[in-house]
């Protein structure tokens, strides 16, 4: 009995504990987007209190999982990719912040596909207007803005031919509002060429065929600035 009842007491104890230390880091903890956000935010801190110029890749995990060039004529080209992030997740008062009193030689964004994907996606008008105040915000930090067009996703995994079909409908209906923003933000629009099926490796996030289409994209668009 008295085994039964200290083991009890300690069981309490260390519920206790726990239930205190959850509580502390559910305070503390960074809003929208959680430690990951935070940790992605201090390294590009350090990233770009190295450099001068960069050019900065901004998005969501497409971004953050490719592996662009480590510079184009002659500026350092800075992944700034965040796993989950959309239109709604401020990535402008993310990035401002670590880029501090710098100004950027170009900033690549790469959105939408998180917009796309959820349970309820925002409209098309929505998508648009966050879309374009990002690029409000980002129009601070540099003169040359680029927007990438929107990856396809396809039937992989556990994205069933029902749910891809929703999803492009979705992610079609953002695409056609992306030469208007990018027109009036004075952006540069990065189209995506047709990528050899498969070109994902879970029907999202790209495989090395994907990813030689978006980032040469990326690229070519890049050194149509370079030249000039």
């Amino acid at each position: 009995m008295n085994q039964t009842r200290l083991g009890l007491a300690v069981f309490a104890i260390v519920a206790a504990a726990s239930a205190g230390y959850l509580l502390a880091r559910a305070h503390y903890a960074p809003v929208r987007g959680g430690e990951h956000r935070l940790a992605r935010q201090l390294i590009l801190y350090y990233t770009l209190s190295r450099v001068d110029d960069p050019i900065i890749a901004l998005g969501d995990s497409i971004v953050e999982a490719s592996a662009l060039p480590r510079s184009a004529c002659t500026h350092p080209i800075v992944n700034a990719g965040l796993n989950g992030a959309s239109t709604a997740s401020d990535l402008g008062g993310w990035l401002k912040p670590a880029l501090g009193n710098k100004r950027a030689f170009a900033i690549i964004v790469s959105l939408g596909t998180n917009d796309a994907l959820t349970g309820t996606p925002i409209s098309k008008q929505v998508f648009a207007e966050r879309y374009a105040s990002l690029l409000g915000e980002l129009s601070k930090l540099s003169s040359r803005l680029f927007v990438v067009e929107i990856p396809p996703v396809e039937t992989r995994e556990r994205l069933t031919a029902e749910m891809q079909s929703v999803a492009m409908a979705t992610i079609r209906d953002f695409r056609s509002v992306l030469p208007e923003l990018a027109a009036q933000a004075n952006a540069t629009l990065a189209a995506l060429n047709e990528m050899p099926s498969p070109f994902t490796i879970d029907g999202v996030h790209l495989n090395a065929d994907g990813y030689r289409a978006w980032e040469t994209a990326v690229m070519q668009s890049l050194s149509q600035t370079c030249t000039q």
